[in-house]
């Protein structure tokens, strides 16, 4: 299969968040999606790697804010690009960047003009991920700025790859612009382990490709 198909599947940008009793965290997702208006539920698919599926498993809740076109790329790198396990996401964030919801989780007000507030029903493990269907219990428009899709992303947010000389292949992600360079690594990337993921943005292999 050509794994380049998925990438014209259309999907929009989102930062979830969620928290447990000590602090709130949140990432970057691109798989949300309403499934039903009354009952008004979503779902969302998380990475098991990500700090913020454990905290959702462990209180139920979570929010998510949806980004627009207006967001740069700051906003990604502050979500997406380090583990919550790691920082305190929202203790260097701009606190005139996002407010606290009716559940007490942060939403981001900056670069998003909407988001939901939801309580998890029901939860499928689907290997790498978990996928949470949860009910819309609250939420609000912020602006009337037009979402952003996964490919307004690549072709106007992400920076392009610079280049880069090296004796051997080189494999770019596709989501977080990450470098693998086998002759620096040491390691063929089609020898690393099925399992392997960026250590920026935590995606798989698939989401590499070869940098020609």
């Amino acid at each position: 299969m050509n794994s380049k198909a998925m990438y014209n599947l259309t999907y929009g940008l989102f930062v979830l968040t969620s928290k447990d009793s000590e602090k709130p965290n949140g990432c970057i997702v691109n798989t949300a999606m309403q499934h039903t208006t009354e009952p008004n539920c979503i779902s969302i698919t998380v990475n098991k790697q990500n700090y913020t599926e454990k905290l959702i498993e462990l209180s139920g809740v979570f929010n998510i804010s949806f980004i627009d076109e207006s967001a740069d790329f700051s906003l990604f790198k502050h979500f997406g690009f380090r583990s919550g396990r790691d920082v305190d996401k929202f203790a260097d964030f701009d606190k005139e960047s996002f407010a606290i919801a009716s559940n007490g989780i942060p939403y981001i007000t900056k670069g998003c003009n909407s988001y939901l507030c939801c309580e998890v029903m029901d939860s499928i493990d689907m290997g790498t991920h978990i996928l949470f269907l949860a009910k819309v219990v609250d939420g609000d428009v912020i602006s009337d700025k037009p979402s952003m899709t996964y490919a307004y992303y690549h072709a106007n947010v992400k920076p392009k790859p610079q280049a880069v000389k090296s004796e051997g292949k080189v494999w770019v992600c596709n989501i977080c612009g990450y470098v693998y360079d086998e002759a620096k690594e040491g390691v063929a990337f089609e020898d690393l382990p099925a399992d392997w993921v960026c250590p920026i943005c935590k995606h798989g292999k698939d989401d590499f490709v070869l940098k020609e």
